[in-house]
């Protein structure tokens, strides 16, 4: 017999609307199995489950009364613990905030609960949203439901590892350079960084665009759905309509730029990562897209210029307590000390430069890129972590991550696309990154990838 879990979250959704199952059975379902299963995943720092019953409530008494309610109205769902729930713990994962307490919900939030969704929790995170590891100071790191050994990525760790282990349908992630599409990758997700402005939240200190918030989800058609409930748009920012109709829609013919070696210096993508790149141009050339090799020059100036941004973002949030962080935080907190504002503007415009290059010199010719997502299989835990040197530790992040932080650079929308697992049964995913407001060309390019090599019949879930 299937189990609530085992169903997408479209699915619960219909079975909620079609009166198969109640919002407060699919609320309890997933609390019983996070009471159950996460002291070994750890996915949740806080679960909340009197505002989770209250929320089913509140749905059910909405179908009854008639509304019109949203196409996921009724399902559960878990955020990261770097936006605000009022009256929740609210850490942004560093002991600098083990006692806070939300006094508001933040935007997104407020998205969520109007459509008639139940928040469960929230997830784990690396510090401050800052490594691409799930490992902090203030509770056991996060687990690979797949292989409880290993790291499921990060920042937003907890939230992959709770979709991934069935303790969420859905999971709200937020993406600095990459902190939706590594974990997604790792956990054998669909993980989307949207388009810049397309979700105005205003969530953690990033003046300078590259956070954006995002869905975690087993199917591109759920995650889309997610991505229409979050997409509160700025002035003048894109308007993709629905992404959810665009899931079910043909993206036509295709020029696709397939990018196997990364922007980041020096660094060899592992076998794993380029054959999982290889095999999804070649389905993309079967099902009738144009696909050409492509090789963008390595660009050590981006680099530097992402270094200073990033460490200027992390001296943003007030601490009190610098020895409560982490060494990496504290490091690029130290680092922020030296980027000057003249060194600062000349990283920003850096960033423009990139923008107008790959304008120039990719989207120019092509729809979409094709890369992929990491440049290695998901590592055993701690194997990027470096509290003795920090510096080190920035190294060993950029090389295995070199692909997903232009996009945030450049505004981009880009998605992570399950569907391949090397022999050790990892799940290792590819990344399409389109031009800025093209949000649905990747989706729909996305979902006709999942109908070829269907993947959400494989999960990690235990029973």
């Amino acid at each position: 017999m299937t189990q609530p879990h085992e169903l997408t979250a479209l699915e619960q959704a219909r079975a909620v609307r079609d009166g198969q199952l109640t919002p407060f059975e699919l609320v309890e379902h997933h609390l019983d199995r996070i009471d159950r299963l996460d002291g070994e995943v750890g996915a949740y720092l806080a679960v909340t489950a009197d505002r989770a019953r209250a929320e089913a409530a509140a749905a059910l008494v909405a179908l009854r009364d008639g509304e019109d309610v949203s196409p996921l109205h009724g399902v559960p769902i878990a955020v990261k613990d770097n936006v605000a729930v009022a009256g929740v713990r609210f850490t942004s994962g560093s002991a600098a905030h083990a006692d806070r307490v939300a006094e508001h919900d933040d935007d997104v939030v407020v998205r969520l609960r109007r459509s008639g969704m139940a928040l469960l929790g929230k997830t784990n995170l690396g510090e401050f949203a800052l490594p691409c590891y799930t490992e902090n100071a203030i509770a056991p790191p996060t687990r690979n439901p797949w292989d409880p050994r290993r790291t499921p990525g990060g920042s937003s760790g907890g939230s992959a590892a709770a979709v991934a282990a069935g303790l969420a349908p859905l999971a709200h992630g937020t993406d600095l350079g990459g902190s939706i599409r590594i974990p997604a990758s790792a956990c054998g997700l669909v993980g989307v960084k949207p388009s810049r402005g397309l979700v105005d939240d205003g969530t953690g200190p990033d003046p300078f665009g590259l956070s954006v918030d995002g869905p975690l989800a087993r199917t591109v058609g759920d995650a889309a759905a997610l991505l229409d409930v979050l997409a509160g748009a700025a002035p003048g920012g894109p308007r993709a309509g629905s992404l959810l109709d665009h899931a079910r829609r043909d993206p036509g013919r295709l020029r696709i730029a397939a990018m196997a070696t990364p922007m980041v210096p020096d660094v060899e993508p592992h076998p794993d990562c380029v054959a999982a790149h290889r095999t999804t141009g070649e389905l993309l050339e079967q099902l009738g897209h144009h696909v050409d090799e492509v090789v963008v020059p390595a660009d050590y100036a981006l680099v530097e210029a992402f270094g200073a941004v990033l460490a200027v973002v992390a001296a943003l949030p007030p601490v009190a307590d610098e020895d409560a962080t982490m060494p990496f935080t504290r490091y690029l907190r130290e680092l922020s000390g030296g980027v000057t504002g003249v060194r600062l503007a000349r990283a920003v415009g850096a960033f423009r430069l990139a923008g107008r290059r790959l304008a120039r010199e990719l989207y120019g010719h092509y729809d979409v890129v094709l890369s992929p997502t990491l440049a290695e299989p998901p590592g055993i835990l701690g194997s990027l972590r470096d509290d003795a040197d920090p510096a080190a530790e920035f190294g060993r992040m950029a090389a295995f991550m070199p692909y997903t932080a232009l996009a945030n650079i450049c505004g981009l929308p880009s998605v992570n696309v399950p569907g391949c697992w090397n022999d050790e049964g990892l799940p290792i995913g590819v990344m399409l990154t389109g031009r800025h407001g093209e949000d649905a060309t990747l989706i729909a390019l996305a979902a006709r990838l999942e109908s070829a090599r269907p993947w959400s019949g494989r999960t990690a879930a235990p029973r």
